[in-house]
């Protein structure tokens, strides 16, 4: 009798024990797992829909948002442009060091994206972006933040940095050549995306029509100024802005691809490549990849 009662109060004093164990460990993945997300500008106006829920997932009045001006000639204007916008929302704005990185610098760079909620991309030239990135260590550092929970945004070169490959803006419009299009490695945040900013205004179809061709299993996806995609978990991907997106999807069937237009309110799913709700059909056109351009209703 007298070990029964043991065995039990042995196991009734190690429960709790193992219960503090357990939630700590639980709390622990949901810091170390965080849930992804992503706002990619076409450039132009930032939607405000795109820059309030960037500040939400940044972790809305008490975020702290480093911007990223690297891309322009203009660094300072850049950054006050954003910063005006981003106290709207009450948040605290960081302006990163700029390139090229001194060994201070770096330091400092690295300490700020320790401790950002939020990281932000400005436009401009990515070439600029992706030569002070060419620092494995700072490049990974900021997948494995992202991976971590932490919101990365981008507009115009700071959207096309996102995406790996990068596009540099070496390609020769008239033609539908993928090896015509420079690229280099970018950060691939979503996986097997491909981004094209100031899609449809500067009339970019022919270097993203030529890159899938080039790279099949990429998604392309092409957002025009004015507008922003809002990507989760790199699956759920919703259209914000005024005007649409294309997607390019050179998997639907082998020797073509699927093109679809999504308006603004769509929501795509870019791992299974399907639409999961919208406020009606889009536009889709099926074709061979060397005719889909002649019949696309841009």
């Amino acid at each position: 009798m007298r070990r029964r009662e043991k065995t039990r109060d042995t196991f009734m004093n190690k429960t709790p024990v193992r219960s503090s164990i357990l939630i700590v460990l639980l709390l622990s993945a949901t810091v170390c797992f965080g849930q992804q997300h992503l706002v990619v500008i076409g450039g132009g106006k930032r939607p405000v829909d795109a820059m309030s829920k960037f500040v939400e997932w940044s972790g809305g009045k008490k975020g702290r948002i480093l911007v990223i001006t690297w891309a322009t000639t203009e660094p300072e204007e850049s950054f006050q442009g954003l910063k005006k916008e981003l106290d709207t929302y009450g948040v605290e704005a960081i302006h990163a060091p700029a390139g090229p990185l001194d060994r201070e610098r770096r330091e400092l760079l690295i300490a700020e994206i320790k401790s950002a909620t939020g990281v932000f991309f400005g436009g401009g030239d990515q070439n600029r972006i992706m030569d002070v990135l060419a620092d494995k260590e700072l490049a990974d550092l900021l997948r494995e933040r992202y991976r971590d929970g932490v919101t990365v945004g981008g507009t115009s070169a700071g959207a096309a940095v996102l995406s790996d490959p990068t596009m540099t803006g070496d390609a020769d419009l008239k033609i539908l050549d993928g090896n015509k299009v420079g690229v280099r490695e970018g950060l691939g945040l979503a996986p097997n995306v491909i981004f094209d900013q100031h899609f449809l205004v500067r009339q970019r179809h022919n270097r993203l029509f030529g890159l899938i061709m080039k790279y099949p299993k990429q998604l392309g996806v092409g957002i025009d100024q004015d507008n922003a995609v809002l990507i989760e978990n790199n699956r759920r991907m919703t259209v914000v802005g005024t005007t649409r997106v294309m997607v390019i999807d050179g998997t639907a069937k082998k020797g073509s691809f699927l093109v679809t237009f999504l308006r603004p309110g769509a929501i795509y799913d870019i791992r299974k490549r399907k639409l999961l709700a919208g406020p009606d059909l889009p536009d889709r056109i099926s074709g061979s990849r060397s005719s889909v351009l002649e019949t696309a209703p841009l």
